[in-house]
């Protein structure tokens, strides 16, 4: 835990690193503080603070600069954003997000997110539900099946998957028409909580079968959606934190090339309520100590359906980013939810 006087000295370093780029020293930080502290007693607070992985001193100055986890410590209990409202959006950059084409509108959004950020904007396309009208599995040998689902417009997918137990082919026919009866026309989502409430109540391999079902319907799902659009890229190459170091460049550069991570990250987003930061690397799926993502979820009518953001340096200015993300979001939901 940080007394008042450490916290509002970790407040001042991490802001003026934020708008200056440089690391702060003590006679800085004294005057951004407007603590009437001695240079001794900051350099000993700093210290402290470093010894707690909190600021870090680079090897060619004096100074400090904050952490990946200084920045989480900064964002989670210091942050003071200014809330921001529709009207601090000019009318032509909300008019890039009209409802007449959601593509369009997915890609202006991308692009609406870099050109206020300065940095990268990303933003995943809308997922549909697969809904299923008919279900059936094949033996093709002991244990291996294939799952054949049908969608109510006819499209056919097929997955093999590997089961537990072997099965005979009357009980595959039984396992198909009771899902056929009991869930066509569910989405895999309405599947899987159903599936929770009831497999206890259906026989071992009806609920096994199901189960089976379920995991290729999700594959088909996500194999089902598409990319992950991304607008800004070389913004990065004007970023002073990565100018000087071309091999993090070109790493990011490919991160952004894949998508498959980004895909990953912003999935897991869109579960969450709200505004997301993940600061250096802390995601896991973007494993940048350099990068931080700022992300929130957007709707349709209500429902989740995707998930955008900005994906910047460490040192960015949170509170700006955490407000256009959101306003987006609800720009976004907005425009989709129109009919």
């Amino acid at each position: 835990m940080l007394d008042d006087r450490a916290k509002i000295l970790l407040k001042a370093l991490v802001e003026r690193y934020i708008a200056d780029g440089q690391p702060v020293g003590s006679r800085t930080l004294s005057r951004a503080s407007g603590l009437e502290l001695s240079a001794a007693t900051i350099r000993n607070v700093m210290a402290d603070l470093e010894e707690l992985g909190l600021i870090v001193s680079p090897h060619t100055s004096a100074g400090r600069v904050p952490t990946a986890r200084g920045y989480r410590l900064f964002v989670d209990t210091m942050l003071t954003a200014r809330p921001l409202s529709m009207g601090d959006f000019s009318a032509e950059t909300r008019d890039q997000l009209q409802p007449d084409q959601p593509q369009r509108v997915i890609s202006n959004a991308a692009q609406m997110l870099s050109s206020l950020s300065q940095f990268v904007g990303v933003v995943t396309a809308p997922r549909k539900a697969t809904v299923f009208r008919h279900i059936e599995f094949l033996r093709l040998g002991e244990k291996r099946l294939l799952v054949i689902l049908v969608s109510p417009d006819g499209d056919v997918q097929n997955r093999v998957i590997f089961t537990a137990q072997d099965y005979n082919p009357a009980q595959l026919i039984e396992a198909s028409n009771f899902l056929t009866e009991h869930y066509s026309g569910l989405t895999i989502e309405e599947m899987r909580e159903r599936l929770k409430r009831e497999v206890d109540q259906l026989r071992t391999e009806i609920g096994s079968l199901m189960q089976a079902a379920v995991q290729a319907g999700s594959e088909v799902e996500a194999e089902s959606q598409e990319s992950v659009v991304v607008s800004g890229e070389r913004n990065l190459l004007t970023v002073q934190d990565f100018s000087s170091d071309m091999g993090s460049l070109r790493r990011m550069f490919d991160l952004f090339e894949q998508k498959t991570q980004l895909m990953r990250l912003l999935d897991g987003s869109s579960r969450a309520e709200g505004v997301n930061i993940y600061i250096g690397g802390e995601s896991q799926v973007v494993p940048f100590e350099e990068l931080s993502v700022v992300s929130a979820p957007y709707q349709i009518d209500g429902r989740v359906v995707g998930t955008l953001g900005v994906i910047g340096p460490t040192r960015m200015a949170y509170d700006r980013m955490i407000e256009i993300v959101d306003i987006t979001s609800r720009l976004v939901s907005n425009a989709l939810s129109q009919k």
